[in-house]
C-alpha cells in the first residue's frame, strides 16, 4: 500500500483513541456517548487491520517507522515501528477494544462519560507499548495504561473493587520501578561503553552488554515483566483484577495486558541480554512449569466461574513463557502465536461469564446447571471457546499449544513433560466446568425463563468465533509473517551467542535468518 508511506500510520493509530475521547467528552446523552466509542474503537481497529497486509516478512528489522527528535539533549525521541513481534498484537488491542465497548453498552450505566474516557485513554496506552521503539516513549505508555485500569476496576468493579483496584496498582507500579531502574541503567551503559547517552532502542540492539552487568539487568526486566504475565509468584493481583473488574475490564485485562510481560521478555530480554537469558533460563522455566502446575489445580478448586477462568490464564500464562524460554524457534512463534489465541479465547470466556452472571446474578457453580437447554446458544459459544482454550485440533489453541510443546521438548524431555499437563489439567477443570454449569441437574431450585444471548452479543461472539476457526485451520497467515522474529535474536547481540555453532547444532547462525536443524536441540542449553 504505497499511500501507507505517506502517512504516519502508528501515530494516527495510537492518537486516535485521545481524540475519541474527546469526542465521548462533547457528546450528549448516553447513547452519543457510547457511539463515539464504539465508532473510535472500530475506526482504530480497521487502522490496525492494515500494516497486515503492507507487512513485508522478507524485509529485516522494523517496518512503518516513525522518528522525530523529542529530547535531543537526552537522547530521546519520538520513535515507532513494529515488527513480527509487534504485527499481531496491535489488531489484537483493537479487536478486543471494539468487543468490551460492545460489552458495556448495558452493562455501564453510571459515569458513562467517565467510564469510555478511561477506556479509551486505556487503548492509546496499550497501542503505544507495542509500537515504541524509544525506551522513554515506552514506559510513558507503559505507566499510562494503568491509571486509567485503576479506574475501571475502582469504579466500575464488584462489591471489593476497591481492594482489588489498589492491589492491582501496588504490583503493577512496584514492578515499573524495577523496570525504570533497568532502562537508566542501559543508558548509561551504553554512554560508558558506546559514546552516545540514549534511549534508543534500536540502538540497544546493536550494542553489546557486558556480561557483569546483564545478570542484574536481567533480574530487574525479568521482575518488571512477569508481574505483568503474571510468572508464578508475581502472580497473586490478577484473580482479585480479574473477578472484581467489569467485564469488559476483565477482557482487556486477559487479552492484551498480560500479554505486554511476555512481549517485554521478548523485546528487552532475549535480544539485549542473551547470556543472561541462557544463565536464567531454567530458573524461568521451573517457575513456567510451576505456574502451569499451581493455575490449574486452583482453578479445579473454584466455585466462582470467573475466578476459574482467571487462574485458567495463570496456567496458560506459565506454558506461553516456557515456551519463549526454551530457545528455539517453534516455542518462540508458538508463545507470540498464543499470546494471540489466548487474548481470543479467554476474552470470550470472560464475555460468556459476564453474560452468565447478567442473566443469573450469581457465579457460583454451586448454584448453576442446565443452561444448555435454555441458553443453546451461550452454551454452543461457551463450549467453542473452552474447547479452543484445551487447544482442540481445528481451532486456534491447538496451532499455539503445539509449538509451545514442541519448544518445550526441543529444549528438554524433563521440562516438556510437564509442560504438556497443561493438556490433561485443563481438560479436567474446563470439562468439569461446562457440565456444572451448562449439563448438570439446576440446584437453585426452580429454573424459569433464561433469555439466550441478545443480538449485540451475539455480534460480538460471532468474529471471535470465526478468528478461532480461521487461526485453527489457516495458521500460516501468522507464522509466515512472525518469522521475522528469528531476527530478533539473530540482529541482536543473542547472535554473539549462536554465532560460534556449527551446522550439526539446533540454531545455526545467518545475519538474515535464524534456522532449525533436525537433531532439535537448542542454545539455551549450550
Amino acid at each position: 500500500m504505497p499511500f501507507m508511506d505517506q502517512i504516519p500510520l502508528l501515530t494516527v493509530i495510537v492518537v486516535l483513541p485521545l481524540a475519541g475521547a474527546l469526542a465521548v467528552l462533547a457528546a450528549k446523552g448516553p447513547r452519543g456517548v457510547q457511539g463515539a466509542a464504539l465508532g473510535t474503537t472500530l475506526a482504530v481497529f480497521v487502522l490496525t487491520l492494515l500494516p497486515l497486509w503492507s507487512f513485508q516478512p522478507e524485509r529485516a528489522g522494523f517496518q512503518l517507522v516513525e522518528r522525530v527528535p523529542w529530547i535531543p539533549s537526552l537522547g530521546i525521541s519520538y520513535h515507532l515501528g513494529l515488527d513480527g513481534l509487534s504485527l499481531f498484537l496491535l489488531p489484537l488491542t483493537g479487536f478486543l477494544s471494539v468487543a468490551a465497548v460492545l460489552v458495556s453498552w448495558r452493562r455501564v450505566q453510571e459515569k458513562i462519560k467517565a467510564y469510555y474516557v478511561s477506556f479509551l485513554v486505556l487503548e492509546t496506552g496499550m497501542l503505544g507499548v507495542f509500537v515504541s521503539l524509544d525506551a522513554v516513549l515506552f514506559y510513558f505508555f507503559w505507566e499510562a495504561m494503568l491509571i486509567p485500569m485503576f479506574f475501571i476496576i475502582g469504579i466500575w468493579g464488584g462489591a471489593n473493587r476497591r481492594y482489588a483496584a489498589f492491589k492491582f496498582i501496588i504490583y503493577t507500579m512496584a514492578g515499573s520501578v524495577f523496570l525504570l531502574i533497568g532502562l537508566l541503567l542501559m543508558a548509561f551503559l551504553h554512554l560508558r561503553l558506546g559514546g552516545v547517552f540514549t534511549f534508543d532502542m534500536v540502538s540497544w540492539f546493536g550494542f553489546h552488554v557486558p556480561l557483569q552487568w546483564q545478570y542484574g539487568l536481567f533480574v530487574l526486566f525479568f521482575v518488571a515483566f512477569a508481574v505483568k504475565a503474571p510468572v508464578f509468584p508475581f502472580h497473586t493481583w490478577l484473580p482479585d483484577a480479574h473477578v472484581e473488574a467489569p467485564t469488559a475490564g476483565s477482557v482487556i485485562l486477559a487479552g492484551v495486558l498480560l500479554k505486554m510481560g511476555i512481549y517485554g521478555i521478548l523485546r528487552f530480554c532475549l535480544p539485549l541480554l542473551p547470556e543472561a537469558t541462557v544463565f536464567f533460563t531454567p530458573v524461568v522455566m521451573a517457575l513456567g512449569v510451576i505456574g502451569i502446575v499451581y493455575g490449574a489445580l486452583v482453578a479445579y478448586a473454584q466455585d466462582d466461574l470467573k475466578k476459574l477462568v482467571a487462574y485458567s490464564s495463570v496456567s496458560h500464562m506459565g506454558l506461553i513463557v516456557v515456551g519463549v524460554m526454551a530457545g528455539n524457534l517453534a516455542g518462540m512463534k508458538g508463545g507470540i502465536i498464543q499470546m494471540v489465541n489466548h487474548g481470543l479465547s479467554t476474552g470470550a470466556l470472560f464475555i460468556l461469564v459476564g453474560a452468565v452472571y447478567d442473566r443469573l446474578q450469581t457465579r457460583e457453580m454451586g448454584r448453576l446447571g442446565g443452561l444448555a437447554g435454555r441458553t443453546p446458544v451461550l452454551a454452543a459459544f461457551f463450549m467453542i471457546m473452552t474447547l479452543s482454550s484445551l487447544g482442540l485440533p481445528g481451532l486456534n489453541g491447538f496451532v499455539g499449544e503445539f509449538l509451545l510443546l514442541l519448544g518445550a521438548f526441543r529444549h528438554s524431555w524433563w521440562i516438556g513433560v510437564p509442560a504438556a499437563a497443561t493438556l490433561i489439567l485443563g481438560a479436567v477443570y474446563m470439562l468439569w466446568m461446562m457440565q456444572r454449569v451448562f449439563f448438570a441437574t439446576y440446584r437453585g431450585g426452580r429454573l424459569g425463563a433464561v433469555a439466550d444471548l441478545s443480538r449485540r452479543e451475539r455480534l460480538v461472539m460471532i468474529p471471535l468465533t470465526l478468528l478461532v476457526f480461521g487461526i485453527g485451520l489457516y495458521p500460516s497467515f501468522l507464522t509466515d509473517r512472525i518469522d521475522t522474529v528469528s531476527r530478533l535474536l539473530t540482529a541482536a547481540p543473542a547472535a554473539r551467542v549462536m554465532a560460534p555453532m556449527t551446522a550439526d547444532h539446533s540454531l545455526a547462525y545467518h545475519p538474515d535468518r535464524l534456522e532449525e536443524t533436525n537433531d532439535g536441540t537448542d542454545f539455551s542449553r549450550r
